[in-house]
């Protein structure tokens, strides 16, 4: 029997360094992001979690004193080289943040923001939009009658889902969330989780997760970082159960962090 393929990993980084001014906060980390699944990165505050996702779709650019070595692609293509497009790879690559941060605008006009910006302008198609997006996001069901409010009305967790629908609006490959469920309870913690289950059927989810179960429930692959390196990384029943380094061993079963 021939051994099929493996499909290339949509996001590689190799020994990617990355420093603010004098402090280096990535130090040769060197991954894979394998298509449709969910990727989880794990490890204490400060280690370097959030740095190495902003890093993905660029949004370190933001941030003067930053500087990168080392390599990122995304579907094969440089994400820091010469040609590279930084709208298109964020609109392929969006975000969620730790935050909802809904625009102070009606629910509908959130979702419809970004396609706008992208140029549509006709109304059926925008309306279509902001349905699928919202019923990607498991929340038209709760919002179909108040498309019109203002978002910021919301709950917490309705409003983290709304700026995923937000996300999803512009038909990203790949959703990066950084501490999604940090700010709400469990019950809407629940309903993005399961919500990242149904997501990863069509799009590729990383999660930055300071909750251990959390990444144990919902991902297939765990990264666990550490002062800016990558320590260890796997799927992660492997991660949980067999960790293959100390520190690594030492971090999930709660002996320090």
């Amino acid at each position: 029997m021939i051994p099929l393929e493996k499909e290339a990993p949509i996001i590689r980084t190799e020994n990617l360094s990355l420093w603010y001014g004098e402090k280096q906060a990535l130090a040769d980390v060197t991954m894979e992001v394998e298509k449709n699944k969910v990727t989880a990165l794990i490890g204490p505050s400060g280690c370097g979690k959030s740095t190495l996702i902003r890093s993905f779709n660029r949004m370190n650019d933001l941030i003067e004193t930053c500087r990168i070595e080392g390599k990122v692609t995304f579907g094969g293509m440089d994400v820091y080289g010469p040609s590279a497009d930084v709208v298109a790879i964020r609109k392929k690559v969006g975000m969620v943040f730790q935050k909802p941060n809904p625009f102070p605008k009606s629910v509908y006009e959130n979702v419809a923001y970004g396609p706008r910006i992208h140029g549509v302008r006709e109304k059926g198609e925008l309306d279509r939009i902001v349905e699928v997006s919202l019923r990607d996001a498991a929340l038209w069901n709760e919002v179909k009658d108040r498309l019109h409010d203002p978002a910021t009305g919301l709950s917490g967790g309705q409003q983290q889902r709304l700026c995923i629908a937000r996300c999803l609006a512009v038909q990203p490959e790949i959703i990066l969330m950084d501490e999604p469920c940090s700010s709400l309870d469990p019950i809407a913690t629940a309903k993005i989780e399961n919500l990242i289950d149904l997501l990863k059927r069509t799009y590729t989810v990383v999660i930055v997760t300071h909750n251990m179960q959390q990444a144990a429930r919902v991902s297939d692959f765990t990264g666990f970082m550490y002062l800016g390196k990558l320590i260890e990384f796997g799927e992660t029943t492997r991660i949980f159960e067999n960790p293959r380094e100390e520190l690594t061993a030492n971090y999930v079963t709660g002996r320090f962090g």
